[in-house]
């Protein structure tokens, strides 16, 4: 009996041990928790949705075709010409140069795990709409007669979106707690929006495609930024040399 009592004892204490150790890790990351939460499960739990919702119906859902059909109710030349303008600006001459220009940044400045973060979540973003394009195999909609040139590949989700949102995600990421992120979520959300308008006037993606591509790259922004933390906003001229960056990465 005495055995037993001892053996209860000795796993009480270890359960309130545990249970004082569980809180005190709570304590210290339930902001990382809530992220992951609200800015990894839910956003991939909507895409995930949307997909199988689509992959239930060969055409566009109804929400879908009404916001099109009211989106393309606005259609008039000098709208035409800003649409096939500024949609552009979401992959080959905006989205793709400022990145590019932004990695060379971060490596004339030494700043790794920047450069680390840049590179895996921007060609990341394009390699998960590829293989989630040939997977789903959504054809683009078709619901009125258009003059602008057909897109080739399949339209779920939109790479448009999800490469607009990776670039503002990841420039919100990289200005945390900065003067600058502010600036950067306000612009950059308007930038998002815009991109996302050209690709609904123009015809050429169902709105599903687009609120999609958001969520995944939102998600997979977040979750990157979880793994290489970083914390461009945190940095100082001290932590430029390779040694100090060395360094920092090995106590990360």
């Amino acid at each position: 009996m005495s055995s037993q009592r001892a053996l209860s004892s000795n796993f009480g204490k270890l359960l309130q041990t545990f249970g004082r150790f569980v809180q005190l890790w709570l304590s210290t990351h339930w902001r990382s928790l809530l992220l992951l939460f609200l800015g990894v499960f839910l956003p991939l739990q909507l895409a995930i949705l949307l997909a199988g919702q689509i992959q239930l119906q060969e055409g566009g859902l109804p929400w879908d075709v009404s916001i099109l059909l009211a989106i393309h109710s606005t259609a008039q030349a000098n709208l035409d010409s800003l649409a096939l303008t500024l949609t552009q600006f979401g992959t080959r001459w905006g989205v793709f140069p400022v990145s590019t220009a932004l990695v060379m940044a971060m490596f004339f400045l030494k700043r790794w795990r920047s450069l680390i973060y840049l590179l895996i979540t921007l060609p990341g973003a394009m390699l998960i709409n590829r293989t989630a394009k040939e997977l789903l195999h959504r054809v683009r909609p078709h619901l009125w007669d258009s003059t602008f040139p057909p897109e080739p590949e399949f339209a779920f989700p939109s790479g448009h979106a999800m490469a607009s949102m990776a670039f503002v995600a990841s420039l919100v990421v990289l200005t945390w707690g900065s003067r600058w992120c502010g600036w950067v979520t306000t612009l950059g959300s308007l930038f998002v929006v815009a991109i996302a308008w050209t690709r609904l006037y123009l015809g050429v993606h169902y709105p599903s495609d687009i609120v999609a591509g958001w969520m995944v790259s939102i998600a997979w922004a977040i979750a990157v930024s979880l793994v290489v933390k970083p914390h461009l906003a945190k940095l100082n001229p001290e932590t430029l040399s390779p040694e100090n960056n060395e360094v920092s990465a090995t106590q990360e």
